[in-house]
């Protein structure tokens, strides 16, 4: 019975075969698999009349790569800072269900292509033609790994068939073939690329550390504003970044402070680009907490560069544990020198940095010890799990609870990002557990709920603003000091009193340190 039914079934699909005429049902026919076009040549022959575009970064940073390119022949160009004009195209013209960065970096690339059509009269052609755009990819749980394939998408449908993206992949260099010839990754392009990150890491630190406390509103921007000119003409010249620097150290030394002021100070970790960024896409995070009377402590895109260096140098040591009972070679040959390269990758790294910020006047600033954050985040996030910032920004909480690094520290990622919603939404809980004085918030971006957000900033602003206040207010009672004392013996103190110099460390506090450096 079963096999009269099977039979029967099977005739009656061969009959709809062959009165539909379905193509599968012929020898003939062969199925063409469906792909996905990937335009990326990009030839020395056209870098004089291409314009690379590229972004993602701060803005500060983004000039700098823009005249460190211009200084090797490049004809290039940073995108604006990601606005919520460009999360609309991003969702016009993106996947639904994808993360917020995504959104926002796709649609700010195609919001200025159509600019370029639709505003300045250049047609897509021309546009596909002379101008490409270069963007980071990654790996692990993450859809920022898909970044590609949603820029390809977006361009096509808003009307950039064959747009070239060239993709810089964290695991394996830059995913193209003819595109090497026209984007030369040589040692002399490395070599201006960290000099541009690692200028305006010191930039921005100097900046984040003086604005608050600024007599005259306005002041620091102005002054930065001359200092990225200063480096980005050095930079675009040839000319030292180091000198540029000195000469930026003179101009920010006219900027007038008043440290004497206690603000809480918050620490901004999570998601790479969400806590980088400075435009709709973090809503403005930064501005936000200086215009709440906070001070911001921000994570350096340098710090980034020296995890993944120690991530590298991890697995290379435990892949040196390994048996090869199989036969099979290690993956590499000579480990000892590979760890030799890295350990001295990780010291060039810092005597660069360390350079740059004397140079600006930052003589006190300490990058962050990688062995010490994973040794002390290994108990609660082992080192061997990866994505996003991996162990890391379980290990900042540590330390800022520990060391009173902080009043407040706030993870911010995107909406669903596996990552880090792993982290600060799991694993910080257990800290925050462990240690009750740390002062934690995870907030999430979406893009829209802007006052959602800042709302409940604010409610944990309350109690970093008295924590602040009590540091303060001990600091006073303990070198018998009260607000007018304080402030006379500091105008009597030069180096105290300069805007580049800033108090050790004792407690979170600026304006406290300030107090117990004078006595």
């Amino acid at each position: 019975m079963n096999t009269v039914k099977k039979e029967a079934v099977m005739n009656k699909n061969n009959d709809d075969h062959s009165q539909n005429n379905d193509p599968v049902a012929t020898a003939e026919t062969q199925t063409v698999q469906w792909y996905d076009a990937n335009p990326q040549t990009f030839t020395r022959a056209q870098r004089g009349s291409t314009t690379l575009l590229f972004g993602g970064l701060t803005t500060l940073h983004d000039k700098l790569i823009e005249a460190g390119l211009a200084s090797q022949g490049y004809r290039a160009r940073a995108l604006p800072a990601p606005d919520n004009a460009a999360l609309q195209m991003g969702k016009e013209f993106g996947n639904r269900g994808q993360c917020n960065p995504t959104y926002f970096t796709v649609g700010n690339l195609v919001k200025y292509l159509t600019a370029l059509r639709d505003e300045q009269g250049m047609s897509s052609e021309e546009i596909v033609d002379k101008y490409v755009f270069a963007t980071a990819g990654a790996c692990g749980p993450c859809r920022f790994g898909t970044y590609v394939t949603e820029y390809r998408k977006a361009l096509r449908d808003a009307g950039f068939e064959g747009f070239r993206v060239l993709l810089f992949q964290n695991a394996g260099g830059l995913k193209q073939s003819a595109a090497e010839a026209g984007l030369a990754l040589t040692p002399k392009f490395f070599v201006m690329f960290l000099k541009c990150i690692i200028a305006g890491d010191v930039l921005n630190a100097v900046g984040y550390r003086i604005r608050p406390y600024e007599v005259q509103a306005g002041s620091t921007d102005a002054v930065l504003e001359q200092c990225q000119t200063l480096v980005a003409d050095a930079l675009r010249h040839g000319r030292g970044v180091t000198r540029a620097l000195r000469r930026c150290r003179k101009l920010l030394q006219r900027i007038e402070i008043n440290r004497l002021q206690p603000k809480p100070k918050v620490s901004i970790i999570g998601e790479f680009w969400a806590m980088t960024t400075e435009g709709d896409g973090s809503y403005r995070l930064q501005r936000f907490l200086e215009q709440e009377g906070a001070e911001c402590e921000i994570q350096l895109i340098t710090s980034w560069a020296l995890y993944s260096i120690w991530e590298v140098q991890y697995d290379t040591r435990e892949a040196m544990m390994l048996r090869r009972g199989d036969g099979e070679a290690q993956q590499d040959e000579r480990p000892l020198k590979t760890l030799f390269l890295l350990r001295l990758g990780r010291f060039v790294l810092e005597r660069w940095f360390y350079r740059y910020a004397r140079a600006v006047g930052m003589a006190d600033y300490h990058l962050p010890d990688m062995d010490s954050l994973a040794e002390i985040s290994d108990p609660y996030y082992p080192n061997q799990l990866r994505g996003g910032e991996g162990h890391m920004e379980v290990g900042k909480l540590i330390q800022s609870a520990t060391h009173n690094k902080a009043h407040l520290v706030l993870s911010i990622k995107p909406f669903g990002c596996m990552p880090s919603s792993s982290v600060s939404d799991g694993v910080q809980s257990l800290i925050t557990a462990k240690y009750p004085n740390a002062n934690f918030l995870a907030i999430e971006t979406s893009g829209d709920g802007a006052v959602n957000v800042y709302s409940r900033i604010q409610m944990a602003l309350f109690k970093a603003r008295e924590l602040a206040a009590a540091e303060f207010a001990t600091a006073l009672n303990e070198t018998k000091l009260n607000d007018g004392a304080a402030a006379h013996k500091l105008a009597a103190r030069a180096k105290l009193k300069s805007p580049t110099h800033y108090p050790s460390h004792r407690v979170a506090g600026t304006a406290a340190n300030a107090v117990y450096e004078l006595c």
